[in-house]
Formats: C-alpha cells, structure tokens, sequence
C-alpha cells in the first residue's frame, strides 16, 4: 500500500503511452501528465531528504498538503469561539465589528464559562454612573518636563515600517490622527508613511539607534535633537525589551533594506544591520537616568521614558534607585506583556521567557510606589488589549493608558494567518510585496482605525461607569474580582500584593519585594550579593 500511488502513476503512464501511439490526440496529454507523477514518484523513492517521500512516495506530498492549509481549516471550521490561540474568533470578531462600525452586541448570554478557573470580572455598582461622553485623557510629564502631552487612554503600540507595510502604517496613522491618539513607532524610527497624515508620534529609539544612529551603530545626537524637532514627534521611549522576545536583539538582513526602509532608519541600503540584545549608550541604571535626563533636553523638554517587558524584578527596582540617586525620573514606562507581539520571535522566547502583562504591571507599580516615585511617573500597559474590558482590569491594576498592536492590526484588515515573517500576509498589513499590500485601501483603513478606537474606549467608559466610577484612573484592584477555584473568588488586592506608599525604603521584612530592594543597586544590573 505503501507504493500504491507510484504503481498507479506507472501503469497510467504504460497504458496511456501505449494508447497515445494510436490516438496521440486523446491520449499524449495523460501520458505527459502520469509521466510527471512517476518521475516525481520515482524521485521520492530515491532521495535521501525526507523519510516519508522515501517509503510513501507521492503520498506522503498529501500531507504537506493538508499541513500547508491546516491553519486555515484549524481557524475556520474547528476553531471554538472562545479558543484564544492567540485572539479567539471571539475577540476577533468584537474588533472587525467596531472597525467596521456595526452592531457588536451579543444575544443569547456569555459563551464565556463563568465558573471556569482563571475567569474575571469588574464588580458593578448600584450607584452606577452615566458615561462621559468626553474621552478620557492621561497627562504625562512629570516636573522635569516642559512639554507634557495629553494622551489618549488607547494608543497604537509599538510597530515599525519594515514588519508593517507602508499603507498599513498610513492608515494606522490616519487614523490616529482623525481620533487623537497616539502612534508608536516601533524601534524602525519614523519614516515618510508616519509623517504623511500628521497623526501623533511616539518615537521608539531601540538599541540599533535607528533614525538617530552612527555609522558605528552608535547613538548621533545631534541627528536626535533634529528629529525630536517635529512636531509630530509628542514622546520619546527607549526600548529595552519586547514581550515577544525580551532580552534578544535583532538583525535586519540587507536584503530587507530597501530605499524607504534605509531612509527611515538612517542605514546604507542592501546592508545588514544589527540591534544589539543591550544598548550601547549606558550600561548602568544611573547611566540610563542621564541618558534620559539627555534625551529630554535633546527633545525641549518632551516627555521620556521607556518600555520593558519585566525580567528580573530586582534589575528594575535598580532602576528606581537610580532614580532616587540621581533625582533624574522618567515621564513615563510602558509595560510590555510576554504574551505580547506581532513580528517573528523563536519560540523559546515567546513561549518561555518575559513576565506575563499582569504579574509584570503590578510589579513596576508596586516598585514605584514602594519608593515613593510613582506619582510623577505614568504606566502603559501593553499585551493582547482588544476590548474596552481589558482596559479597565489593566488600569485596576495600576496602568494609566494602554496601548493595542494586534487590536489595531484587525482593525486595518488581519486575519490572524500568522505568517508576518514570510512576507506573504494574506491581507497586505506584514508585508513589503508592492502587490499584497495594495489590499490595504488607506482611507477605508483609516476610518476603521479610527471607528475601533472611538468605540473600545466608549466601552471602556461604560464599564467605568458601571463600577459607579467617573474616571478608569479612579479603578482600584478591590474592583477586579478572579476566581481561583470553582467555589473561591478573591478581588485583586487579595490576589496580589500592594505596597504602600514609601514602604520600601524602610523595609526590614523578608517578602519577596523586600528581598528584590535589597539587591538592587543604583550602579549596575548585576544584584548586589
């Protein structure tokens, strides 16, 4: 059985090269066509690459086959509702709903199981509120800053020109600028697609130094100051990791780096370049503080500060004494989630390594406050945010705004094909094919852009609302409610630990906070032994 469909291919090719000799019209083309099979066949039996071919020749090319298309079938025809792997259809759909600006309510109840381990919740109020109909806004600035910015509670995260296509980046930017929220850069710098509808920017400066770098790779001021310049440019963060592969750097190849990618990133093109694992312009926590410190005056005085996905607990503690140290702080820190990313990332990485968004947003809080900084300093939360629900768990925890890269990623069109590092995106947003990415039709991305944003923060502000609250900076952990087991419900608070105000400086206890403070240290990474 094993050979069966090599058999076949050599009789057809018998029987129809016998035929063919008297009526050649009728028969050549079968001939022609089971000929191939058998060669094809005959090639499998002897190469020395593949078991399968070698003992199911032609067979074994079925189940290629069938694997090429398996997440496509997995997706559309045995896929739950609520199987998020990673966004279940589900969340998908809420998100393509909105964008499109649709109906998005449900009937008929939750598919949710609400008794299942894990299940959340924001306990409503009978004193609830009406919505504003104002959207929220977070200022971030703290007192060494000048030039504070009014931010959205949502904002496009992180993403360069280069993963993303040019007109996925319009559109995104588009919209950013029809709705007043901000657009994240991502660590390529800003390129002739950011700047083409004047949308907000947040420009992200990672360890290649792209868009302000030396041809040795090195951090250019001077190239800084001028981009820093624009008014487009409204905040500056330095990148130190990345959920989806924290601790890892990157390279480029060169033949990635077309015109429009070396313009933005300020590299030859057709050349291969670099980001280190770590930066190259400080090496301790204080240096970093005077990085920053640099970064802010090189900007006028426009908000700094930098995004990490949590690793060490103790190495970001080192940064808040820094902090106390040098007095120097920064005007904002985005908290990157492990289960967060839209490019290409080993699986290791993405699947084992980085603090997931929660535990790792509850630290860095909890750090802030135990040392007295927090009140200056603003918290992002970035990881899996599509809904107006996930917002507010985040800032009950202790965010100030969130930002969405997958969630605005739908909103343009993504189906969720994960095949962003072949550059042949079914839909044209995580590719730089010229022909793939014309599907992306930039004003009607815009506006879906634009009608996802509105929409998921007026949900976010109807389920304030309900909570009996005015603003999602008044959400506190007592609000979120987790069930632990199926006859156990514990609010966050109990979940985790809060810390009080100034509590870690005078810290004596042998708690997990209190053994990370005491390691730390103002002038290396390394913990102190």
């Amino acid at each position: 059985m094993r050979y069966l469909a090599l058999f076949v291919a050599a009789l057809a090719t018998l029987g129809f090269g016998f035929l063919s000799l008297g009526l050649p019209r009728y028969f050549g083309l079968f001939f022609l066509i089971s000929a191939v099979f058998l060669l094809v066949g005959l090639r499998d039996l002897f190469q020395k690459g593949h078991a399968l071919l070698r003992n199911y020749p032609l067979l074994a090319h079925f189940r290629w086959a069938i694997e090429a298309i398996r997440p496509e079938i997995r997706q559309y025809l045995l896929e739950s509702d609520t199987e998020a792997t990673p966004f279940s259809r589900e969340q998908r759909s809420q998100v393509y709903q909105r964008a499109k600006n649709v109906n998005d309510a449900d009937a008929f109840g939750t598919e949710q199981n609400v008794y299942a381990e894990g299940h959340e919740w924001l306990v409503h109020s009978i004193a609830a509120k009406t919505p504003s109909e104002t959207p929220p806004r977070v200022r971030i600035g703290g007192p060494q800053c000048t030039q504070p910015y009014e931010a959205s509670t949502l904002n496009i995260s992180a993403m360069s020109f280069g993963s993303l296509s040019a007109n996925a980046i319009r559109a995104m930017n588009k919209g950013a600028a029809m709705g007043g929220f901000a657009h994240d850069t991502g660590e390529g710098s800003i390129s002739r697609h950011h700047r083409e509808f004047g949308g907000d920017l947040i420009w992200e400066i990672g360890s290649g130094y792209f868009g302000c770098r030396r041809e040795d790779g090195g951090f250019d001021r001077d190239q800084f100051v001028e981009r820093a310049a624009n008014d487009q440019v409204k905040m500056i963060e330095i990148k130190l990791s990345q959920g989806a592969k924290p601790g890892h750097g990157g390279v480029l190849p060169g033949s990635k780096v077309t015109a429009e990618i070396a313009e933005a990133r300020g590299v030859p093109i057709g050349q291969t370049c670099i980001s280190p694992a770590a930066h190259s312009a400080f090496s301790t926590p204080a240096e970093m503080m005077e990085f920053i410190a640099d970064l802010r005056a090189g900007a006028n005085g426009k908000p700094v500060g930098f995004k990490l996905c949590i690793g060490h607990g103790w190495q970001f503690m080192s940064l808040a004494k820094a902090m106390i140290e040098t007095g120097i702080t920064p005007d904002f820190i985005v908290i990157d989630g492990a289960e967060g990313g839209t490019g290409a990332a080993p699986l290791e990485l993405a699947d084992n390594v980085g603090t997931p968004l929660r535990e790792g947003l509850v630290w860095a809080h909890n750090t802030l406050v135990g040392a007295g900084l927090r009140e200056h300093i603003r918290l992002g939360a970035s990881g899996k945010i599509t809904s107006g629900f996930r917002m507010a768990a985040n800032m009950a925890l202790g965010a100030d705004w969130c930002n969405s890269a997958r969630g605005f990623m739908f909103a343009v069109g993504c189906v969720q094909s994960e095949s962003c590092h072949t550059d042949r995106c079914p839909t044209g947003v995580a590719t730089q094919n010229k022909w793939r990415q014309r599907a992306v039709v930039v004003p009607e991305k815009a506006e879906r852009v634009y009608h996802f944003h509105r929409r998921t923060v007026a949900a976010m502000q109807e389920v304030v609302a309900t909570v009996g609250l005015d603003h999602p900076g008044q959400l506190r952990p007592e609000h979120l409610c987790r069930r632990t087991t199926d006859s156990e419900i514990h609010t966050a608070d109990d979940v985790y630990r809060f810390l009080d105000t100034g509590e870690l400086l005078t810290a004596t206890g042998d708690g997990r906070y209190e053994k990370a403070w005491r390691r730390a240290q103002a002038h290396s990474f390394l913990p102190m032994r």
